[in-house]
């Protein structure tokens, strides 16, 4: 079955971006230490976790800044971005970026058609991960704890409602802490 899994790395403050997130710095000022680990010798990446999606929710933002980078889709599978603005699909490499304005159900429900068997990816860069989880749209919960304190910045689980989680996973490595929590309704 289909799961959407929440899925972002984050400083032992709790924050999923540094401060002054810009062209120039699109994780923020000092935050793009929350995906080192994902580069450092002897990484797959989380090579199996990424064998497991189908399709990407993200944001706007994380859309706008990381397009550049990524040249293409964040994964190689259809990727659903919440915004406000229409805009028809833009066609890359692996796949396609579709503009969903009607809200994160709809987002959601289009990416778990795309996805098939596999899972739905919700790219956790705060506001859009906040308004899934809100929705209550969310069956799984994945962060990787860097051992980092940023200070400042956007924090990625401020304003939501209590919500009881069960642990399912927890790995290490030198440079982060993987933890993974089921979201129990």
């Amino acid at each position: 079955m289909t799961k959407v899994v929440l899925n972002g790395s984050v400083s032992l403050d709790g924050y999923s971006a540094g401060p002054n997130v810009s062209d120039e710095h699109p994780m923020g000022e000092g935050g793009e230490r929350l995906h080192e680990w994902l580069f450092a010798e002897g990484s797959d990446g989380d090579a199996a976790f990424a064998a497991t999606v189908g399709a990407v929710v993200l944001g706007r933002r994380t859309f706008d800044l990381g397009l550049r980078h990524w040249q293409d889709t964040p994964f190689p599978v259809p990727s659903f971005v919440l915004t406000h603005e229409q805009r028809p699909p833009l066609a890359m490499k692996s796949a396609a970026f579709t503009f969903v304005t009607d809200g994160p159900k709809s987002a959601v429900a289009l990416a778990r058609a795309a996805a098939g068997d596999k899972d739905v990816l919700v790219m956790a860069a705060a506001e859009a991960a906040q308004h899934v989880l809100r929705a209550g749209l969310v069956d799984e919960i994945r962060l990787q704890l860097v051992p980092v304190l940023l200070g400042s910045g956007t924090r990625l689980l401020d304003g939501l409602r209590p919500t009881e989680l069960e642990r399912i996973g927890v790995s290490e490595a030198d440079d982060v802490l993987h933890l993974r929590f089921r979201v129990l309704r």
